[in-house]
């Protein structure tokens, strides 16, 4: 502790301006009542400032009505106001209502105007044996020797037997009343250091999402550089000595089974005698959930960090994609006036290629790697079968011989201009049916001289010569004989 320290920390420590301020005493016993008493994380505007008027009233009533001019709400914004504020106003998501929170260093203040308010006993004895267990603890969970260690354990079991033997033979030891209020007193405290603890790595977690907040908005690096540093810091505090407690009390906290043994053992030492006509009881009564609470904010504190991480990268990536859409826009207009030009010079700063657009390969569209599988063959000689199969199916399959039919339309052609497909099916009829008329249909597209007059439609037979059918009724027969085929009139000319 040195001179200009000290001086420094007078200006600028919010504790030490708590303390030194003409209204501490209205400023530590408000902020006592509404937030460390009840222990409240947060608090609306217009609920502090009811509050607050109702306090002020008092006040005034009792010293005179200019001991406190201002309003509530004026109270509150100074007291909010500054570097080194004793609340802190900010507004919840989806709310337009501003909240108040308690910072850590007004917090410090009124604890250690707590320590000034007389008690009934200072309890030396559970700070004595809370000391001896500490450094117990840290001498034996610090020694490389097994072979100490084994010993001290040996003798922990030993005193262990001993208290078990003495419990068997009827001699119960029991804490008395003052044992019991001393270490339930000592309990006290350590929770609402706790709590206080809390406060503080909000603070430190709110700190860094400011830095982060800054660093985006004023930082020239480039999104790489800036992530890195922005992760640097945000591991440094996980990492640092506060944010691994942190994280380790919070996972005991977390367990089911942690909560209910510490529910359970509240509940019970409350119902000892001594504890009985204990004033403010529900402090620790409650103090589970409480610890969610505080805990569950400082969580939320480290998501709105991330949740501007994420807002940051999405906002790059749109200006991204945004500055690439203004260079494709901008080839596409330098494209289209030199198209107006018509000059046949090409500028220097333009040359064509032989595609029509860009070939882009991305790296995520190639096909992974995939090792080569081996065809394993069988070198067995295939048994001989006995099955019959009917292979007649395979005979009498027909063909359409499209050379046949074109021989047949030249050598019409030889004795006149032009002929009908309904003319060559005269002298020609059909064998095989619609699959020799299609084929007809098929030269009739392939011959660049024929004319297809769709104003005038021809009925022509499919059966006309066929001198084979299938094995039918008389009545199948029939209809086969009579099918017929409309198509538009086609031409075939020289």
């Amino acid at each position: 502790m040195h001179y200009a320290d000290l001086k420094s920390q007078r200006k600028n420590n919010t504790a030490w301006r708590l303390l030194a301020s003409p209204h501490a005493p209205l400023i530590a016993s408000f902020l006592y009542q509404v937030f460390i008493r009840p222990n409240r994380r947060s608090l609306p505007f217009d609920e502090a400032t009811s509050l607050l008027d109702d306090t002020l009233f008092h006040l005034n009533d009792m010293e005179g009505a200019d001991a406190y001019p201002k309003k509530a709400a004026q109270y509150l914004d100074d007291w909010a106001s500054g570097a080194n504020a004793f609340l802190r106003k900010y507004y919840q998501k989806d709310s337009d209502i501003p909240q108040l929170d308690l910072t850590p260093g007004a917090e410090k203040a009124i604890e250690w105007l707590q320590t000034l308010q007389p008690r009934e006993f200072v309890g030396t004895e559970s700070r004595l044996l809370t000391l001896h267990r500490l450094l117990q603890e840290i001498v034996h969970n610090t020694d490389n020797d097994p072979a100490t260690r084994i010993a001290e354990l040996e003798k922990q079991q030993a005193e262990l037997e001993r208290q078990i033997a003495r419990l068997r033979s009827g001699a119960v030891e029991t804490f008395d009343a003052t044992r019991i209020k001393e270490r339930w007193f000592e309990a006290e405290d350590v929770a609402r250091r706790l709590l206080s603890d809390f406060r503080q790595v909000e603070y430190n977690f709110r700190a860094l999402d400011r830095e982060v907040r800054e660093l985006i908005t004023l930082s020239d690096k480039s999104k790489g550089d800036l992530l890195d540093e922005i992760f640097a810091q945000q591991d440094y505090i996980h990492d640092s000595e506060q944010g691994k407690s942190f994280s380790a009390f919070w996972a005991f906290l977390m367990s089911p089974d942690r909560q209910e043994e510490l529910r359970r053992l509240t509940d019970t030492a409350l119902q000892q005698e001594a504890l009985r006509d204990m004033q403010d009881s529900g402090f620790l009564r409650h103090i589970g959930y409480a610890l969610l609470d505080a805990g569950q904010k400082v969580y939320q504190t480290n998501a709105q960090l991330v949740e501007q991480l994420r807002k940051y990268l999405a906002d790059q990536a749109w200006l991204e994609n945004k500055r690439i859409l203004e260079i494709i826009r901008g080839i596409e207009k330098s494209a289209l006036a030199l198209q107006e030009q018509d000059t046949g010079v090409l500028p220097q700063d333009f040359f064509p290629i032989d595609q029509p657009k860009v070939a882009v390969n991305l790296l995520m569209e190639q096909r992974l790697f995939e090792p080569s599988r081996k065809t394993l063959l069988n070198s067995e000689a295939p048994e001989v079968g006995s099955g019959e199969v009917d292979v007649s199916a395979l005979y009498q399959q027909h063909w359409v011989d499209e050379e046949a039919l074109r021989k047949n339309i030249r050598r019409l052609l030889q004795t006149r201009p032009q002929i009908s497909l309904r003319e060559v099916l005269e002298e020609y009829p059909l064998r095989q049916g619609l699959a020799e008329l299609v084929a007809y249909l098929n030269i009739a597209g392939k011959h660049p001289q024929t004319v297809i007059n769709d104003a005038v439609t021809e009925t022509l037979p499919l059966s006309g010569g066929q001198t084979e059918l299938p094995a039918l009724s008389e009545h199948a027969l029939l209809q086969l004989r009579n099918r017929v085929a409309h198509i538009p009139q086609i031409i075939f000319t020289r």
